[in-house]
Parts: C-alpha cells; sequence; structure tokens
C-alpha cells in the first residue's frame, strides 16, 4: 500500500466510524459496518457494508425510506473527506447478522466481490 492509500484509508476509517454511531443512534437495529476497497482502482471499486441484526430491521428500513438516508450520511461523511462517489446506491449495500454477516469472519464479504 502506497503512503497516500494509507492515508486515504485511515480518513476512510475515521469518517466511516462517525457514520456508525450516527447510525447505531438512528437506525433500529444498526450494528456495523465495513468497506472494501481496491486502491488500484478507487474510489470506483469502494463498498461500504452496512450490517443490521436481522433481516426485520433490514425490512423495516427499506420499508420506511430511511435506506437512501443512511446512503446520504454515507455519502456525506465521505465527501467531507473529498471522496466522491457516482452512484452512491452501488457503492453502499446492507446485510445482516441473520444472513450471516460476521465482524470477525472476513469470508462473509467475499460474496460482495
Amino acid at each position: 500500500m502506497r503512503k497516500t492509500d494509507k492515508k486515504r484509508d485511515n480518513a476512510l476509517r475515521v469518517a466511516l466510524t462517525d457514520t456508525c454511531e450516527i447510525a447505531i443512534e438512528r437506525f433500529e437495529g444498526f450494528k456495523w459496518l465495513t468497506h472494501l476497497v481496491d486502491y488500484c482502482d478507487f474510489p470506483q471499486s469502494l463498498t461500504v457494508v452496512c450490517v443490521f441484526a436481522t433481516n426485520s430491521h433490514l425490512l423495516k428500513l427499506r420499508s420506511t425510506g430511511q435506506e437512501s438516508e443512511l446512503r446520504n450520511i454515507v455519502s456525506e461523511k465521505l465527501s467531507r473527506i473529498d471522496i466522491e462517489l457516482n452512484g452512491i446506491d452501488r457503492h453502499v449495500i446492507f446485510d445482516s447478522e441473520e444472513n450471516g454477516a460476521d465482524e470477525k469472519d472476513s469470508k462473509w464479504l467475499s460474496r460482495f466481490r
């Protein structure tokens, strides 16, 4: 990883940590988030995975229109560190622990690559 990539990754982690704290307060069932990125194809390769406790929480998020609200929060936090994403819907995806999302096991992330 190049020095500029390390700086960008650190800024990205801070922005996503802020996003996570907001989401925990605002969205019922939100648990955590993670990201995937290939810095050789940045920012097009950036994917943020927002994880909820259950599929019921995901359904509620979608049925109340809060899905776009959460995506907008991610987009706003990233724009503050000069990361502009075209088509935020492609870059922010949702999953649940009920579907096998496990922050200690990165194997589940392979389905998003």
